[in-house]
């Protein structure tokens, strides 16, 4: 079975933190790395985020860039990529930016363990899809996007739960980073995989395809030593 390509995008400190220990929104990068996340998230057919991402930073998952919109226009994609939004409780706020802006599709993917109430709220903001698994398989959130969406490129802003998943169950094709040269310093700083825990199932190799200093910061491109 063939997926779509999956693509992260994060950035982080000098020290590999994603954001402070209480998980502040992430924004302590330039203006140029702001222009180059839209850069790269309308390379996408699907933007996917966790929920605990989508709840922090409030983002309307949109390309609010018209040279972009028009640029995916030429390229044959919607305007907007289609929203996907993952959660294992399924306790997710109606009142989210995603909900209430209705530039692009929406669809949820969360378990039976999502609450009644929240089905009831979501239901007419979102397409839910609920799996009986205790966490959700991403391997069954691709093949749904790819085989009903017409989905073949889906970039990933977070958070680090979902990375973590994604490298776990090996479908990460390609990561651009952003370094800024900040420090927060704190174990309980969380890193792109999380603050800590269990390891993945094996190390996950991947090789450093180019990068570029700018703004002082390096913006690097990684893609999978196999691909897909």
């Amino acid at each position: 079975m063939r997926l779509p390509r999956v693509i992260s995008n994060f950035a982080i400190t000098a020290d590999g933190k994603v954001s402070t220990r209480n998980h502040t929104p992430s924004g302590f990068t330039s203006d140029r790395d702001k222009r180059r996340l839209l850069e790269i998230r309308a390379m996408g057919d699907a933007l996917l985020v966790g929920r605990g991402t989508a709840e922090a930073d409030n983002m309307s998952m949109t390309i609010p860039a018209e040279d972009l919109r028009a640029e995916r226009l030429a390229r044959g994609q919607a305007e907007h990529p289609v929203r996907v939004l993952i959660s294992n409780s399924g306790k997710i706020p109606a009142t989210l930016k995603v909900f209430t802006n209705t530039a692009a599709p929406t669809l949820i993917y969360s378990t039976e363990a999502m609450p009644a109430a929240s089905r009831e709220e979501l239901q007419g903001h979102a397409e839910l899809h609920l799996t009986a698994a205790k966490t959700v398989p991403l391997g069954w959130v691709l093949d749904d996007l790819q085989a009903n969406h017409g989905v073949r490129t889906v970039v990933c802003e977070g958070g680090p739960t979902l990375l973590k998943a994604l490298l776990a169950e090996d479908l990460l094709d390609e990561m651009f980073v952003t370094i800024a040269p900040k420090i927060f310093g704190g174990k309980e700083a969380p890193t792109m995989t999380g603050r800590g825990g269990s390891f993945l199932p094996q190390t996950r190799h991947f090789r450093l395809k180019n990068f570029f200093v700018e703004n002082n910061e390096v913006y690097c491109h990684y893609v999978t030593r196999i691909t897909r």
